[in-house]
């Protein structure tokens, strides 16, 4: 399993930066892996935030395009989502996600509280 760290409560305008760690199981394996970023608001479905292949551009949502950086680092197995000019709309329990084909691996998620 995924294991993120990093969430919080952040003011609006503010900032977090968000890990994800990949397990054993991954590891082996993780440039073989498109990692994310999701999120998943109280009543909503959850969406993607971030999507990153191995050696690729990044992909955003519209949401959050110019906001947030999703890098990875292959060499220390991590996702990582930076999160700038928070907006309360951001609240929302965060997951991470490493795909290979039909194999689906997930974190527990972490939250993220955008308030003043």
């Amino acid at each position: 399993q995924l294991v993120e760290s990093g969430g919080g409560l952040a003011r609006p305008g503010g900032s977090l930066r968000l890990s994800c760690k990949a397990p054993r199981t991954i590891t082996s394996e993780f440039n073989a892996h498109i990692m994310a970023w999701y999120r998943q608001a109280p009543g909503k479905v959850r969406e993607l935030v971030a999507s990153v292949g191995s050696g690729s551009t990044p992909v955003y949502a519209d949401s959050v395009k110019g906001r947030f950086t999703a890098y990875r680092d292959n060499s220390r197995k991590t996702l990582n989502l930076q999160m700038d000019s928070l907006k309360s709309e951001d609240t929302a329990v965060y997951y991470c996600n490493a795909q290979r084909g039909l194999t689906s691996t997930w974190g527990q998620g972490t939250q993220v509280t955008v308030s003043s």
